[in-house]
């Protein structure tokens, strides 16, 4: 039986020197490819946004379960670029998915990957704090970064017989990279808005500012915007809003089993609370976009943008799906889940 793997038996595959190392060229070339349509997106001012996001798919194929003929074999900084990350921390609906991603692998952890994954990571993590040095969006996820960041540097730093663990060039690099991060985050400030800018958020009708509060998803959002001012305090202690925020992240039989028997008097907020230690919050519903994974090509993908699946490539096997009783919808993947595929 053959041995379908990537073992020395294997006719290996080019490589290419570029300035951050020796990468490999398959990858480059879709990558390369994904930053050629990109940058004629930018080009055109009046596509629609539906063309936009089908012009290009990234997409990366991973090996789900191991077995005697197929060697399970994912390279996390592979799928990086597969699935173009780096460009993925500009969108807005992705970036807490990108951060909560950095967030398990910045770390002690980091230390043990190879050489490549880490560059992969920190040119991912120097992408985020430019993003969000700009845009000022998401200052919270990006200073918890920021401070297992700091750790990270620490480690980096620690030597063995007088020098750093590995490669003393590859440190170089991360410390040069840690500095730059650190130094943008240093010159990182909440700008106000222009005091001539109108209309302002509490310019806006009670009911206005409401519907805004009712859209956070993030308990920890609700609590900072009761810091603000006395105006939103009132609105988050509202019951609807904690009642909302409730059954947003918890299905209707897990409440009812710490309802009290005495309804008139709900505190919603408690039972969110009492919820919250019991079940813990789904991770699925803390993103507005998540990886997604074909069950029939073993593709990850961003479901926003889909991927060439071959249930819809192939007319004869969309038809025997069908006739089995229909396409079944890809699973999300949260960033937990997409850790698991590699060996870490």
């Amino acid at each position: 039986m053959p041995f379908i793997s990537k073992d020395w038996r294997s006719p290996g595959e080019a490589w290419v020197k570029t300035e951050e190392g020796w990468e490999k060229k398959k990858v480059l070339e879709h990558c390369k490819q994904i930053r050629y349509q990109e940058s004629k997106e930018e080009e055109k001012e009046n596509i629609d946004s539906v063309q936009q996001s089908t012009s290009h798919q990234p997409h990366c194929h991973i090996t789900v379960k191991s077995t005697k003929e197929i060697a399970g074999f994912n390279e996390l900084d592979e799928a990086v670029k597969r699935l173009d990350f780096r460009s993925a921390v500009r969108d807005v609906r992705r970036f807490n998915y990108i951060c909560a991603l950095l967030d398990h692998l910045i770390g002690q952890q980091m230390t043990g990957m190879s050489g490549c994954t880490q560059k992969a990571l920190l040119a991912m993590l120097e992408e985020v704090a430019r993003y969000a040095t700009t845009s000022q969006h998401n200052p919270r996820g990006f200073r918890r970064l920021l401070n297992k960041l700091r750790a990270l540097s620490t480690a980096e730093r620690s030597s063995c017989w007088g020098g750093p663990l590995g490669s003393q060039l590859l440190w170089h690099q991360h410390t040069a990279k840690i500095d730059r991060i650190l130094n943008m985050a240093s010159e990182f400030q909440i700008k106000e808005p222009h005091p001539d800018l109108h209309p302002k958020l509490l310019n806006l009708p009670e009911e206005c500012i409401r519907e805004i509060i009712l859209r956070l998803s993030d308990h920890r959002d609700l609590t900072a915007s009761a810091q603000s001012c006395d105006e939103i305090c009132s609105i988050v202690n509202e019951q609807r809003v904690w009642r909302e925020l409730t059954k947003f992240h918890f299905t209707t039989q897990q409440i009812e089993l710490v309802l009290p028997k005495d309804t008139e008097t709900l505190d919603w907020k408690i039972i969110f609370n009492s919820l919250k230690k019991v079940y813990g919050l789904n991770e699925e519903r803390q993103y507005a976009e998540m990886l997604s994974l074909c069950k029939y090509c073993r593709c990850l993908f961003w479901k926003s943008l889909g991927h060439p699946c071959i249930a819809e490539q192939c007319p004869d096997f969309k038809a025997r799906l069908q006739e089995a009783g229909g396409i079944t919808p890809p699973a999300p993947v949260p960033p937990s889940a997409f850790l698991k595929f590699f060996s870490l």
